[in-house]
């Protein structure tokens, strides 16, 4: 059983010192600056001074373009590799106790997959730090186009595109039940600042979700791979329509304000 045993007992420890915490904390810092990072580069848009709709990739890629930025850089990948290892402690000790049932069991998953997200970005990062260029990774239309040539290829984007669109609205609930909060040990007046932080960074992230999704599924519905795009597709398509720019300045705000959360909770979750 996964988190029983000597095993899980002995990562549980490790998990308990105080180097291994404050490693952690890092961790939850670097998982908000590529956040962080969209949300300023969006804002330029939405305000007409500059800046720009980017991804993840993007984002470090304008980091990346001088000695300094690439120094920052390396800091964020190791940072998101502490985010990913406090990630695979919490999913393989039970740190957050959430048992072994089915309800346990997919809560650690989850865990499982954003470490392992987590790690993809500071790769991403490390590549563009020595200059490797990007991760290569695969546009969203260019993946979506070799899908739909598989057998059942339409189906399955439509799946995947239920999939994000899934994680969204899991984002949007958490941030209006406000259950980011648990385990959070903050209180007096940092509390309520915690809170509307993260209700509108969670609520965000899981819009931006949701426009991904919506166009994944367009793309299947239509079976034109060139509907598919990514965060920044997404954040483009956003800003050309009606009231474009207040509302894109709206998400780019609720991204900064992730990052901000993400700050807080290194600052007042236990890990």
């Amino acid at each position: 059983m996964v988190g029983s045993g000597g095993a899980a007992a002995r990562v549980d420890r490790v998990a308990d010192r105080r180097d291994a915490r404050a490693v952690a904390r890092a961790g939850m810092v670097a998982h908000g600056v590529p956040y962080a990072l969209i949300g300023v580069l969006a804002l330029g848009v939405a305000l007409g001074v500059g800046g720009r709709v980017t991804d993840q990739e993007g984002a470090f890629r304008t980091v990346a373009q001088n000695g300094l930025g690439r120094v920052l850089l390396a800091a964020v990948a190791a940072g998101l590799l502490a985010y990913a290892l406090w990630r695979f402690v919490q999913a393989w000790a039970d740190r957050e106790h959430d048992g072994d049932d089915a309800k346990g069991t997919l809560a650690r998953l989850a865990n499982v997959a954003r470490g392992l997200v987590a790690v993809a970005f500071a790769v991403l990062a490390l590549r563009l730090v020595i200059g490797a260029g990007g991760g290569g990774g695969t546009e969203p239309r260019t993946a979506t186009a070799g899908v739909f040539g598989w057998t059942g290829g339409r189906a399955l984007v439509l799946v995947a595109a239920a999939v994000v669109l899934g994680i969204g609205v899991w984002q949007v609930v958490k941030g209006v039940r406000r259950s980011f909060m648990e385990g959070m040990r903050v209180r007096g007046t940092a509390r309520p600042l915690v809170e509307r932080l993260g209700l509108v960074g969670h609520v965000a992230r899981g819009a931006v979700m949701g426009l991904v999704a919506l166009f994944l599924a367009k793309a299947a519905i239509e079976f034109d791979a060139s509907e598919a795009v990514g965060l920044d597709g997404a954040l483009a398509r956003l800003v050309r329509e009606p009231y474009g720019r207040p509302m894109l300045g709206l998400v780019a705000a609720g991204l900064i304000a992730f990052a901000l959360y993400c700050a807080a909770e290194a600052r007042y979750r236990e890990p």
